[in-house]
């Protein structure tokens, strides 16, 4: 039997429990949206709790319900619902600052159910039951859907690939709203855009990481102007790309290179599928390399059944044999198989092999580094696999490191060659491979969820219990950083965050410290923090 939460007696006014401390009133006031009219909000953020005033006790009624069967979540942490025992919110008007950004949320909450609400006229019922589940925002044909964790790109054509096994896809249109990607998906009937949500919220498309929140958009029907890799509309190939370099925008957009047998796959299922079995057989890698070669299941991948270390379902007609490790690519989009990139603006007087180890190694497993003898300015890296080649890419050009910008971007090389016996070198090309500071050896490593960009505040681990926060600031200080705050995390003293004046020494204090020696058998382990102190 299920154990019924307890939600106290009905009221407009609802409690919510558990809320990541940096959510903003807007988030709070979305998660009301869809059931109704909300008229009051307050966050309390140091108790991890806000209230939210709904128009009438229907509307909070229903909105209780609906998350009394699914679990609310706000930024990926489960929240709790429930009535709050106040009969409405009473906040003052004119003193609090937190106050102004609440009334500005709400206006705008307002005014996007406003404009809504005239594009449909027929009024939708506050909540509509299907299987005796009300649904927020009642079951329409458009989905909006956002992808948390985002840390492989994802073009418009995955989405498309991914929700076309549940209906044609009329029309799709990707923005970036609140730091975080969004699509809206409309299909040509409800029963379509029901099965897709039912099937795929809350679902990751590559190995823990893009995760997909879907809810009903709305909106009723998407009007879009332009076909181009932000906006698509299946029924109308014709429309123009709003781009002045028309052919560019479709050939080089579509997924920003994502393998053209795989855009095959979409149109005519057949030839791809022999195109890809030949390479198959001929033992050439898969058409994409996978984000984790290890195997990972995701819980996407499964009519793969466990033949596949991926995670795109649209595949799932892809029945070849078990034994066929090629097929194993077929999950990052738009990564070519290159793991080798060319570093170039680099500061020549201070960059060395080592420097260069340290600081890719944030991102990926580099088994070389070359610094170029005759361009000293200049470096090949070699990373481990092509997605590390790829997010170091996405977090490091244009990265200040000693003072320059550098630029990362891929090398034609396929791997990095270690000088001959009697080449002049001199100590320039180092191979890293056996070297026991790579972070991701592990198949599956918890590293993989802790990739973050560049950032002023350090992460420190695997501190022993022997060292202090004054040890810690001196070896710090004794190397010439300024340290800025300080704060051991409350649950494990092994782990702290450091905050250094500004993102550029950071990064030196990165490559500087990482495995610093703290005492006899403890390195200390360094990289970037999402969060500041």
């Amino acid at each position: 039997a299920k154990l019924e939460q307890n939600v106290g007696k009905p009221s407009r006014v609802i409690h919510i429990r558990n809320i990541p401390s940096d959510v903003s009133e807007a988030e709070i006031i979305h998660l009301g949206l869809p059931f109704g009219r909300v008229t009051n909000v307050l966050v309390l953020k140091g108790k991890n709790q806000a209230f939210l005033e709904m128009s009438d006790e229907a509307a909070a009624t229903s909105m209780v319900s609906y998350f009394s069967s699914c679990i609310a979540q706000l930024r990926g942490r489960a929240v709790y619902v429930q009535y709050s025992n106040h009969k409405e919110l009473k906040t003052d008007q004119t003193h609090s600052n937190a106050n102004a950004s609440a009334q500005a949320a709400l206006q705008a909450a307002q005014a996007i159910s406003v404009t809504q609400n005239s594009v449909t006229p027929a009024a939708t019922p506050t909540t509509p039951v299907t299987n005796g589940q009300d649904i927020q925002g009642g079951p329409n044909t458009v989905l909006r859907v956002i992808i948390e964790h985002m840390i492989y790109p994802i073009s418009l054509d995955i989405l498309h690939l991914i929700f076309q096994r549940f209906g044609k896809v009329l029309k799709i249109v990707t923005f970036t709203k609140n730091n975080s990607f969004q699509a809206l998906i409309q299909y040509p009937d409800t029963q379509s855009a029901q099965a897709a949500k039912q099937a795929l919220d809350g679902q990751n498309i590559y190995n823990s990481c893009c995760t997909l929140r879907i809810d009903y958009s709305k909106m009723s029907s998407l009007n879009v102007k332009y076909n181009n890799d932000k906006s698509r509309d299946y029924t109308n190939p014709n429309l123009p790309t709003g781009d002045t370099n028309d052919q560019l925008a479709l050939s080089g957009g579509l997924a920003g290179g994502l393998g053209a047998d795989i855009l095959l796959l979409a149109t005519q299922p057949r030839l791809a599928r022999e195109r890809l079995a030949d390479s198959i057989l001929a033992g050439a890698p898969g058409v994409l390399s996978s984000p984790f070669m290890h195997g990972l299941a995701s819980p996407l991948a499964a009519p793969y059944g466990s033949g596949v270390a991926g995670a795109i379902p649209g595949l799932g007609s892809f029945a070849l044999s078990q034994s066929t490790p090629g097929l194993r690519g077929l999950a990052t989009p738009g990564l070519t198989l290159a793991t080798v990139l060319l570093v170039s603006n680099l500061n020549e007087e201070m960059v060395t092999p080592d420097a260069l180890f340290t600081l890719f190694g944030v991102y990926g497993d580099v088994q070389r580094v070359k610094i170029l003898y005759n361009k000293k300015d200049s470096a090949l890296v070699q990373l481990a696999e092509p997605h590390q080649a790829h997010l170091a890419i996405t977090h490091m050009d244009k990265l200040k490191v000693f003072g320059k910008n550098i630029r990362v971007m891929l090398s034609k090389h396929q791997s990095v060659q270690m000088p001959k016996e009697g080449q002049p070198d001199a100590g320039l090309t180092k191979d890293y491979s056996q070297s026991p500071l790579h972070r991701f050896k592990k198949p599956g490593s918890k590293n993989y969820q802790n990739i973050y960009p560049p950032s002023a505040t350090l992460h420190l681990s695997n501190i022993p219990a022997t060292v202090n926060e004054d040890d810690i600031k001196e070896a710090f200080t004794k190397n010439g950083f300024t340290v800025k705050a300080f704060k051991f995390f409350p649950k494990d003293k092994k782990m702290a965050l450091i905050q250094l004046p500004s993102m550029e020494e950071a990064v030196i204090a990165l490559i500087k410290m990482h495995n610093y020696q703290l005492s006899e058998s403890n390195h200390l382990r360094v990289s970037f923090s999402k969060s500041s102190i």
